[in-house]
Parts: structure tokens; sequence; C-alpha cells
């Protein structure tokens, strides 16, 4: 007897919500797992996780993919863990180990290795990531036995606790800009303290304001119903909740939102998150301000930078208010 395959119906979703991605699961079918739970019709992450990592992937949805970019620059934290002792050919656990070496360190030599990280510094990034060399990922070139020169790149660690520390496992904590790479660092640390490392695992924490605390796990979205699913999801503008905030007037937001620039009585910002008036919201009759977009200020010139159209800003609108 053949099953007919159910037809999923599409829908505008629009928000962002705070994933727990899961050991094993690459970015990506995260990404199309949530997706298919919130039936929405258009969907992105901010930043990949490996598969062997877990922790906060950041997803939008809808309106809310257009301001993606503000996570993916943002600053980052994880939670690694080292394996002193063995080096491996991908700086982690699925790699061929090359060489194994005696740990013998002090808690001060691991505390100065630790800091002689902090700042910045230059990264040459592992054959095993999804840079491109020639349109191609270099670990699909990896795969295949092929190494390429990788020119150092600088990023900064901004800081680095020892969260625990027994003979040959090394738990850190990490704040770092983006694109840095925690499987660099940890062979990097290895080095510096003479007995080599890789990374045993990883997680992330945090993406600039937003914490793994409030994230949820691709288990706990299928066990609620859609509405509950619905009612997780976090307004758009929670991706740039760390910019200056600009307000304009009925008339002015709608020349706004037509790409128009509007004179301000403000200093100049690279970045600012832009509403319109108050506008009142059904069921609960609560009134919230418009989210229309972000722009830059210039010479006292309010300049779009990314617009919502009038339908994703009434979208956003409609999205539960969280408290």
């Amino acid at each position: 007897m053949r099953t007919e395959r159910l037809r999923i119906v599409r829908r505008a979703v629009h928000g962002v919500l705070l994933l727990d991605k899961p050991l094993g699961v690459s970015s990506n079918g995260a990404l199309q797992q949530a997706k298919r739970l919130f039936r929405a019709e258009k969907a992105g992450h901010t930043g990949t996780l490996d598969p062997l990592a877990t922790g906060l992937l950041p997803l939008c949805f809808g309106a809310a993919t257009k301001f993606s970019q503000a996570s993916l620059d943002a600053d980052k934290a994880y939670r690694a863990t080292l394996k002193l002792g063995i080096t491996t050919s991908t700086a982690d656990g699925e790699g061929e180990v090359l060489r194994e070496r005696p740990v013998a360190v002090s808690r001060e030599q691991v505390d100065a290795a630790c800091r002689s990280f902090i700042g910045e510094i230059a990264q040459v990034p592992p054959m095993h990531s999804a840079l491109k060399h020639e349109g191609r990922a270099l670990y699909s070139l990896a795969r295949v036995g092929i190494e390429v020169e990788r020119a150092a790149r600088p990023v900064t660690i901004h800081a680095i606790a020892i969260v625990e520390w027994r003979h040959d496992t090394l738990v850190i904590d990490v704040r770092c800009s983006k694109g840095t790479y925690i499987r660099t660092l940890a062979a990097d640390l290895g080095e510096a303290l003479g007995c080599g490392a890789h990374l045993a695992a990883l997680r992330r924490t945090a993406s600039g304001a937003l914490s793994i605390a409030d994230a949820h796990t691709l288990d706990s979205l299928a066990a609620l119903d859609e509405d509950a699913r619905d009612a997780l999801l976090l307004p758009a503008d929670t991706l740039l909740a760390d910019w200056p905030e600009v307000r304009l007037d009925d008339d002015d937001a709608g020349r706004f939102l037509s790409g128009l620039r509007r004179r301000l009585e403000a200093g100049d910002a690279p970045c600012v998150r832009v509403y319109g008036p108050a506008s009142q919201v059904s069921p609960g009759g609560r009134e919230r301000c418009a989210f229309l977009g972000s722009g830059h200020i210039v010479a006292r010139e309010l300049i779009p930078t990314r617009l919502l159209s009038p339908l994703e800003v009434q979208g956003l609108l409609e999205t539960p208010a969280r408290p």
C-alpha cells in the first residue's frame, strides 16, 4: 500500500528563535528541522556550528533574515574542552592522531599560556573549515588529502577563563570576535604548553547579547503546539538590541520606509534601529512601536540601510511580544 507524503503548508513567520543545536547535527540540518516545525516560508541561521559542536544557534524567520548579519558580526562565547597531550590532523577528536606527548604542566603554566592569547592575535584558519579556495570549501580539499596555504587572519580573544583543569583535560570559557576558530586556539594552546592538544568538545554559550540560557531544543519545540512555538519567537530587532534607537513620527516613518533620508537632531552613528509611532496590536490590544529597519546617521541625516516592507512591519507587530 502506497503511503502519500503529507504536504507541509508553509506560512509567513517573522522573528528570531534561539536554538540549542544538538550534537551531531549540522547547522543547516537543525535549521531545516526548525523550519518544518514552524512551517516557515523563509528561514536562515546566523553562524555555522560544526556538527560536533552544540549550543546557541540563532535562527531568523521571515523579515528577521534581513538583519542576520548583525548576529554574524557579533562577538561569541564558547565553553571548550581540550584534550592535552594528543595532536590530531583536524585539531579535534575526529582527526587522525599525529603525535602524542606527555602532559607535565603546572597550573601556573596553564594560566600563563591562556593569558598569552588574550588580545588581537593572528590565527591561521584550519584546513577543515568552510572557507573557500578557488570556489571550493577547504574541508572538501582536506578530505582528498589536499592542503593549501592559508593566510593568517586577525581575530581578538577578549577573555579566557579556566573552568576546570585535571592533568590532560582543560575546560575553558572563551569570549572572542567573529571568525575565531576555537579548534585552532586549542591546538595553539597545546603547543604553547609544549604537550599539544586538540578540541574534544565545544559549546557556544552566547552570540552578542543572546544567551544559551534562553535557547530551546528541537525536542522541546516538537513537543509544543504551533501557538506555543510561535510564542517563543523573539522580535527581529532583538538582533539589534545593543544599537541606538531612533523613533520617527508617522510622516517621517512613511518616508523612511520609502528609502528617503530624514533630517535628525542627532550625532553620527554607524548603526541604528529605527521605529515608527506606536501601533495597536491584536488580540491583546497592546501598543507597540513598529520596527521599520536599520540605518546610519551622517551629518544629522538618517540614511536607510535595511528596510522592511509594510507587510513585514505588520507581520512583526503581530509576533507575540515577549515580556
